[in-house]
């Protein structure tokens, strides 16, 4: 699950909760600051050529945003600004869109916008698949979802409202004929009578990595489509949700609610794999569990850097009224350009430095841009920017 905790009284996007969410700070924020040259000038040799890529005429909130394979394309969850007089829909679509550059290759804009979920629908958690251009997968309920109770990760306080739907199912499309109805989704998992969502895939399209929570609130499994087996990686009591494969497919990275105090820790695994017979290169479990952060905080949301020795994520440490993004070190010592060092957890730095938060971050197939969903903006709604990323990763 990637949630999307943004300021006082917020309707958030999420990956693994695909509701509204309701956020009630009761805290003292502080006043923003809207001055754009602020912001820059923080975030100077760590970001830059910043770009907002939609807009409150478009969209009244957009979010969690990934690169298609090639660079050009990403895929996000979007609710439409509707016509006057009209109420905008209660759940995010899903979207996907052209990427326009300039004649230097930075991004500038977005182009061939579409709609490819059910009206009415609630959708989370889109991503290409890495070798099938045109296919996407994501989790959709296909119809109007039901209410239902959040088990797992909440504040009893009713800070969160979540919601997780039993309809919801990873389903996928392929981008030439999707048209926005049901009939050219099709589900990748059997109903398995409970929520199934936060889906990535790995790079060679063998495994679906994803959340159900069929049990204890929330595990990972995969799903080995050469074999057919379903595997349970993750089974923690709590919920253990936003997975994703790392760039070498050895290790995931997630996050966890396993202490059941309120809070979200990240974590990441070295996978096992089969050596004999058909379980030949079908994951078969986890070998190693390392956890990254162990503090106050709400921290989620974790993506790799391409170079597979680092994350970013988004964390509470500055305060619920402004989420932002650091980077830590999750280097298992061995991966192309490591010191060779194993280090998880170290070497925490600040990413994002407007005071509006700054969550879901994610990067493009090299690690030189980094998209991310904020309330940076102008309107101070939640829409997707996209900038260079250009921080000095260097043998720390």
């Amino acid at each position: 699950m990637r949630i999307l905790l943004i300021g006082a009284l917020a309707s958030v996007a999420t990956c693994g909760c695909v509701a509204i969410v309701t956020v009630s700070d009761r805290s003292v924020r502080p006043a923003a600051i809207d001055d754009d040259a602020d912001w820059r000038l923080a975030e100077k040799g760590i970001l830059a050529n910043h770009v907002q890529l939609t807009f409150p005429n478009r969209f009244v909130k957009a979010g969690e945003a990934y690169f298609s394979p090639d660079d050009r394309r990403i895929i996000f969850q979007a609710i439409e600004t509707p016509a006057d007089g009209e109420d905008a829909d209660e759940f995010y679509a899903m979207f996907v869109a052209l990427l326009v550059r300039d004649g230097s290759d930075r991004i500038t804009d977005l182009t061939d916008v579409r709609r490819i979920s059910p009206p009415g629908s609630a959708n989370t958690c889109g991503w290409f698949h890495p070798l099938k251009r045109n296919v996407v997968i994501f989790g959709s309920t296909m119809v109007p979802p039901t209410a239902s109770s959040p088990p797992g990760y909440q504040r009893s306080s009713g800070r969160y409202r979540w919601m997780f739907p039993p309809e919801m199912q990873i389903v996928q499309c392929d981008l030439r004929t999707a048209d926005g109805t049901a009939t050219t989704l099709e589900p990748l998992i059997d109903d398995r009578g409970a929520y199934v969502a936060e889906c990535s895939l790995s790079a060679d399209g063998r495994h679906l990595l994803f959340c159900s929570l069929e049990s204890n609130g929330g595990d990972l499994f995969t799903l080995d489509f050469t074999t057919g087996a379903h595997t349970r990686l993750v089974g923690a009591v709590g919920y253990d949700g936003g997975p994703f494969f790392s760039p070498d497919g050895t290790r995931i990275c997630y996050r966890s609610d396993r202490k059941g105090n309120h809070l979200l820790q990240l974590f990441v695994a070295d996978l096992a794999f089969g050596e004999t017979g058909e379980e030949t290169g079908s994951i078969i479990g986890i070998e190693r569990e390392y956890q990254l952060t162990d503090d106050e905080n709400v921290n989620w949301c974790p993506f790799w850097h391409p170079n597979g020795r680092f994350l970013v994520y988004s964390s509470s440490r500055i305060g619920h009224h402004n989420y932002e993004i650091f980077l830590i070190d999750a280097d298992p010592g061995d991966v192309a350009g490591s010191t060779g060092t194993i280090r998880y957890g170290a070497g925490v730095r600040r990413v994002t430095h407007a005071d509006r938060s700054d969550v879901l971050p994610a990067f493009n197939a090299d690690g030189t841009v980094m998209i991310w969903s904020s309330r940076r903006g102008e309107a101070g709604s939640v829409q997707l920017w996209v900038a260079d990323f250009v921080m000095d990763l260097g043998d720390s």
